[in-house]
């Protein structure tokens, strides 16, 4: 058994980090996994089950495939070196959406991912996280010019811990779209590196937290500007519970001759009980002089003149709380584009919602 090494929280990058949760997750039991395949959307295309690590037989391959993925030296992907998941794409080349559901039984388990989109490929990739201990995943993105992917990922598990590292480079005039959902009761860290390396390259990083008990979930992202002209949005939402905490740490860098770029950063978190904690920490680093770059910051309550307007047009209390907490996921959420993936995720975050308000 090999010790099990993580992250101090006295590092930055790593002070939310709840790494004893990491701990307990990858020590716990085996205890036997669920009905995964009711997490598989009516979708066509590639459908593939991971069961502990583990590409599972009933998996239903098409474009993807099973591959061995060079890892990372980042402290948690680069556990991911074992077995793991292909999607590469010839020039010109549309795929049906391919959907992967992890599933993990307890104890810890790692898999890579490898997404390479050549020249103007398209592709769309749904991944869902469910079950108990600690699952690890790390993924690698090579988006050729003017490739396009859409990635939404909802972290369902009901125990344990969740993280996922993201290593991705666009080239000129790609775009990237990626989607996060934690809507489960497990913990999570989302943690990403997206490199815009060609000309007016076009990235989109952001997503929904849901968090209630104890739980703890964070995101730490970095979108670097490596050439002008490019566009970046990250819009993070978060919405914290009892005792629960939910931190966003979202970084632009800026090369020195990354002109014309237009990076935006929009964290927004919201306390159901004054008890939780939601933690902001947007940062910006431009060396160039020209450039359209901006941040914003929030955390606090719902409205209470919202409220109260929507109470006196004789909408109940809890009604008014939960159309108004509804609205405010949903800002993050309706950037994926597939309506029926994004009707899923939206139903999940309702689901939570019921239970949490």
């Amino acid at each position: 058994m090999t010790l099990l090494t993580l992250p101090s929280n006295r590092e930055e990058a790593w002070r939310w980090a709840d790494t004893a949760a990491i701990a307990t997750a990858a020590g716990s039991a085996r205890a036997g996994g669920g009905p995964a395949h009711d997490h598989f959307l009516d979708l066509p295309g590639d459908r593939l089950l991971f069961v502990d690590g583990e590409l599972h037989p009933s998996s239903r391959l098409h474009r993807a495939e099973p591959a061995r993925v060079v890892a990372t030296t980042h402290a948690l992907g680069g556990r991911a070196t074992d077995s793991g998941w292909a999607l590469r794409l010839a020039p010109d080349a549309v795929a049906d959406p391919v959907q992967i559901v992890h599933l993990s039984t307890g104890g810890e388990n790692h898999a890579a991912a490898e997404i390479v989109l050549a020249e103007n490929a398209a592709a769309t990739v749904v991944e869902t996280f469910v079950g108990n201990g600690w699952t690890n995943r790390f993924t690698r993105l090579s988006l050729g010019q003017a490739a396009r992917l859409q990635r939404s990922v909802r972290l369902l598990q009901s125990d344990g811990f969740t993280s996922t590292r993201d290593e991705a480079e666009l080239g000129a005039g790609a775009s990237l779209v990626s989607v996060f959902l934690g809507a489960g009761q497990a913990g999570s860290r989302i943690d990403g590196h997206i490199a815009l390396a060609g000309d007016a390259g076009y990235a989109e990083y952001g997503g929904v937290l849901l968090t209630r008990g104890e739980q703890r979930q964070e995101c730490a992202v970095v979108v670097r500007h490596a050439e002008p002209n490019g566009q970046s949005r990250q819009i993070w939402r978060a919405v914290a519970a009892d005792q629960s905490q939910a931190s966003l740490a979202a970084r632009v860098e800026v090369a020195r001759h990354a002109q014309k770029t237009d990076g935006e950063q929009s964290l927004r978190g919201l306390l159901l009980n004054r008890t939780a904690a939601v933690n902001l920490k947007p940062e910006l680093e431009i060396f160039a002089d020209d450039v359209k770059c901006a941040h914003g910051a929030t955390v606090g309550e719902l409205d209470a003149r919202a409220l109260f307007y929507m109470e006196s047009r004789g909408i109940p209390s809890a009604r008014a709380k939960g159309l108004l907490t509804h609205a405010f996921v949903a800002d993050a959420l309706d950037h994926i584009a597939d309506e029926q993936v994004r009707d899923a995720f939206l139903t999940d975050a309702g689901a939570w919602l019921e239970q949490a308000l």
